[in-house]
């Protein structure tokens, strides 16, 4: 971790999306404190903003990617204990955010007691993480239960708390919203609090390298100024990590380009 944070920083990036994850701090191994202390010094070093990511692959059941989740019937503690971990993370390093997602409704939970499951328990994260001073952002993520903004919005309707703020990645707009992303952006405005950007094409849920999308980035980037969005944009193409620090320098090049957003 030490290594990607110097190369990020001397790339010029201002942040990090940390995913906890088996190599990058381990939310159940041991002395967590510890080692989350000593991420906050290469932060502090580095001079980086940190949002906490929770999307790690395999972290939960070595046969299960992304499970159990929220809304199984059986392990939905696991998830639980994982996310409160993050926000206890997050608010050693004082990060942004802390992002996850529904996850996708198991074959055998009607979609009624998935969204029951969903709301129960983001009422207690909301808890939990207002308690120590966490903002929560809840990702619409294609596949899963709550897959598009409207569904975000109508979660922040049910749960009421502006602790439960709202991840949208860019990508995913081009691939799942009937609007524009800048109009989703100005949509969700009053609950972002955390920004995700890769390219992507519609109905394809493919994270790309920018430029080989359909993503208009000048017209993102003017829709962030317009709202006085303040928060961290980070770059997440999970299949690049063969070529990070090429992929890495190639990324701000193009986003330092595309934010030259006309005066």
């Amino acid at each position: 971790m030490a290594d990607a944070l110097a190369v990020l920083a001397d790339l010029g990036y201002d942040g990090v999306a940390l995913t906890l994850d088996h190599h990058h701090l381990d939310p159940f191994g041991p002395d967590l404190r510890q080692r989350t202390a000593e991420v906050g010094r290469l932060l502090a070093q580095h001079n980086l903003a940190v949002v906490i990511e929770t999307g790690g692959r395999y972290v939960l059941d070595p046969f299960r990617k992304h499970e159990p989740t929220l809304l199984h019937t059986q392990g939905a503690e696991w998830r639980m204990s994982l996310l409160e971990r993050a926000i206890e993370v997050a608010a050693d390093l004082g990060a942004e955010a802390v992002s996850f997602w529904s996850g996708t409704l198991p074959a055998d939970v009607p979609a009624e007691f998935g969204w029951q499951r969903l709301t129960a328990s983001c009422h207690q994260l909301v808890g939990y993480a207002a308690d120590r001073g966490v903002r929560l952002g809840v990702e619409p993520e294609p596949g899963m239960l709550l897959d598009d903004l409207a569904g975000y919005l109508k979660l922040q309707a049910e749960v009421g708390s502006e602790t439960l703020g709202l991840t949208l990645d860019i990508g995913h707009l081009v691939c799942n919203e009937s609007a524009s992303p800048a109009d989703c952006i100005r949509a969700g405005a009053p609950y972002l609090v955390n920004v995700q950007i890769d390219d992507m094409r519609r109905g394809v849920h493919e994270h790309l390298e920018f430029g080989t999308g359909e993503v208009d980035f000048p017209s993102v980037f003017q829709a962030l100024q317009e709202i006085q969005y303040a928060g961290l944009v980070a770059v997440e193409l999970p299949r690049h990590s063969h070529a990070a620090p090429t992929i890495a320098r190639h990324s701000i090049d193009f986003l330092r380009h595309a934010s030259e957003v006309p005066q």
